[in-house]
């Protein structure tokens, strides 16, 4: 039973994340539209292909970029020693590649967001470790952030030393604070004569922390008053390594990412100029969300880099392995699997790369899109490697340096499986994207109803009311109709033409079942994370449906005598379909509340009669790990004086 404590903790976390939301749509977005039944074919359709002169510059770059992996860069190497290699750093930034999205006046080279996804994905398909120097540096580190809200002066200061090649970082996650900001515990005290600010706190999994020499640095300043409560405030600091009480507390290691610069950060009594705050105090969680926004396309780019790369290899081994008398590859079995690989590879390419065009032009808002671009491609990523491993049997479980070693061709899916697991994890959890596109979803509603059913102090219920009926009245009847789209489709064969329809009339559905649903829960279908879930799901398949056929009619207009394209987008949309019925008869027919009441039962402790025959405790070696947990740094002893200050 959830503590008086526990509920307004809950209701705190709940503002600071709602205050830190965007509210506004500025732009159209595909997904959002989708959500309220609008299917806009018009933004995915013609194709947004780059420009033959922006794919030239990207051409270009990665041509020399293959140079200097070759040469500096063995991902094998790196992943035995768990060390990186300082020279392919040096060269890395020689060439630039520290500033692929900043503006060439600041010092960088001022890649389309398209181009910078195209380097991430072909470096993605040879070593992820790379990847994490070079995209923790500027999709999530100071570049990205000082990009949208910094001054002029930040920019001038800091831009052209990133630019050439000083590591960046982001510090926002804490020991005992993950996706819940509002519990943080890093400290930001206002001095008296309000010139610094003195930080205190620890931060862990600083990707690029240890190596760092600027970071933008999350903290918690001074709360905000409203509704006569407090409110907490989070607020962005670029702070400066070498600056006095800045510690690399430990290094960590993980099961893949070898060549990883990730550690535990400690700040003790930093001294922190206030020009140096990033936008205002208070709009830190907003400057992160807004920041990830474009950042988080980083993770699916070199994903989908690293699941092409592993075609050929599928597609050697299904050919070549023969097993009773036929290649393995002519099995259903394993045609299945390798068939959904290549389809959904195809589905992922044309998602990522749309939304990408969508961040270059700026005519649409990708705060869903990006999310579900992560979502779907790290999901159905690890979906892949799993399917390729299972493939090649033992030889995809065996590391490439033993099979090298006894004579036979080395496969990297070992090596790539334990790097990309953390996708799922890093830069917003899937869950949290489920959470994060449910809020979106739901937000048309929540403006309206919510306001309904939890009215606020001086609010005219019959207006209230009077504005959702103005709203819904010309809304709900529209759900009902046939969609009025006109695909305007000419290579698209019937089969993809039908994938079509059906995606523009679930949308609908989509949201005619979302609005049915929010009247039968009301304010408690924020617990119903698993519901929201399944419809999520649904709109990222239909969100991916599209962009493929939209992919797919483009690449047929490019090459008409080549049909290939329209088998992927097919065998995707048959699956998608069956995905997308399978969780609309979720949403009306689950079990959802037995996981609540045995993973209840389990907290209590009611299971432990299962836990026979086991070793108990830890192995002897690590009984006394507490006496490694880190001394949290202490804010001064004049921090309230400060604070009122």
């Amino acid at each position: 039973m959830a503590t008086k404590e526990d509920l307004k903790a809950k209701d705190a976390a709940m503002e600071l994340a709602e205050e830190a939301r965007e509210t506004e749509w500025k732009f159209p977005s595909f997904t959002a539209e989708m959500f309220r039944g609008n299917f806009r074919w018009d933004l995915l359709h013609p194709y947004p292909a780059q420009s033959e002169e922006d794919k030239k510059i990207g051409d270009e770059l990665i041509a020399k970029i293959k140079d200097l992996l070759d040469k500096y860069v063995d991902p094998v190497e790196i992943d035995k020693t768990g060390v990186y290699p300082k020279e392919a750093l040096e060269k890395m930034k020689e060439m630039g590649l520290f500033g692929m999205k900043i503006k060439p006046e600041y010092g960088g080279l001022g890649l389309s967001v398209t181009n910078y996804a195209r380097v991430l994905s072909f470096i993605g398909s040879y070593c992820q470790s790379t990847i994490t120097w070079l995209s923790a540096h500027q999709s999530i580190g100071v570049p990205e952030p000082l990009r949208t809200f910094g001054t002029e002066e930040q920019k001038k200061k800091y831009l052209p030393r990133v630019a050439k090649g000083e590591i960046s970082a982001f510090a926002l996650t804490e020991p005992e604070v993950g996706s819940d900001p509002a519990q943080m515990k890093t400290t930001a005290t206002p001095s008296p004569d309000g010139s610094y600010y003195l930080l205190n706190g620890v931060k862990l999994w600083t990707t690029n922390g240890p190596d760092a020499d600027v970071i933008v640095v999350m903290a918690k300043t001074p709360p905000k008053i409203k509704n006569g409560r407090e409110i907490p405030q989070i607020t962005a600091f670029i702070v400066e390594t070498n600056w006095p009480g800045v510690e690399v507390v430990t290094r960590c290691k993980f099961m893949g990412l070898k060549g990883l610069s990730n550690g535990m950060l400690r700040f003790n009594n930093v001294k922190v100029p206030t020009e140096n705050i990033i936008g205002k105090p208070g709009m830190g969680l907003k400057i992160a969300l807004t920041t990830l926004n474009t950042g988080r396309l980083g993770v699916p780019s070199a994903g989908v880099g690293a699941a092409k790369r592993f075609l050929e290899d599928a597609e050697w081994w299904a050919k070549n392995r023969v097993q009773w008398g036929r290649p393995i590859g002519q099995h259903q079995e394993i045609a299945k699997k390798i068939a959904n690989f290549t389809a959904n590879t195809f589905a992922t390419q044309a998602m990522v790369f749309i939304t990408c065009s969508f961040a270059d032009k700026k005519n649409a808002d990708i705060r869903l899109e990006a999310a579900a671009a992560k979502y779907f491609a790290t999901e159905f990523g690890w979906q892949g490697m799993d399917d390729l491993l299972q493939t090649l049997g033992g030889r995809g479980y065996e590391m490439a340096d033993s099979l090298y070693n006894r004579g036979e061709r080395p496969f990297f899916v070992e090596r790539f499986m334990r790097d990309s697991r953390v996708g799922r994890i890093f830069e917003g959890s899937s869950e949290i994207m489920h959470l994060i596109m449910a809020r979106e979803a739901l937000d048309t509603h929540f403006s309206l109803v919510m306001p309904i059913m939890k009215p606020q102090k001086g609010q005219s219920m019959v207006k209230l009311i009077w504005n959702a009926l103005k709203f819904y009245i010309k809304w709900y009847p529209k759900l009902w109709l046939p969609s009025s789209t006109n695909f305007n489709v000419k290579k698209l064969n019937s089969t993809n033409r039908d994938h079509l329809k059906y995606t523009a009339k679930t949308c609908k559905r989509l949201a005619r079942s979302i609005f049915h649903t929010m009247a039968k829960y009301g304010p408690k279908l924020e617990n119903e994370q698993l519901i929201l879930g399944n419809y999520v799901d649904i709109g990222v398949d239909l969100f991916v449906m599209a962009s493929c056929l939209s992919y797919a009619e483009y690449l047929m207009n490019k090459n008409p005598n080549d049909d290939s394209p329209q088998d992927l987008a097919d065998l995707f949309c048959k699956n998608a379909r069956q995905r997308i019925e399978n969780n609309f008869k979720a949403v009306k027919k689950n079990h959802n509340y037995m996981y609540r009441k045995v993973g209840d039962k389990l907290l209590e402790g009611k299971y432990r009669w299962l836990e026979f025959d086991v070793y108990e405790g830890l192995p002897p070696k690590y009984r006394d790990y507490e006496k490694n947990l880190p001394i949290p740094a202490e804010a001064p002893d004049n921090s309230k004086t400060e604070a009122k200050a």
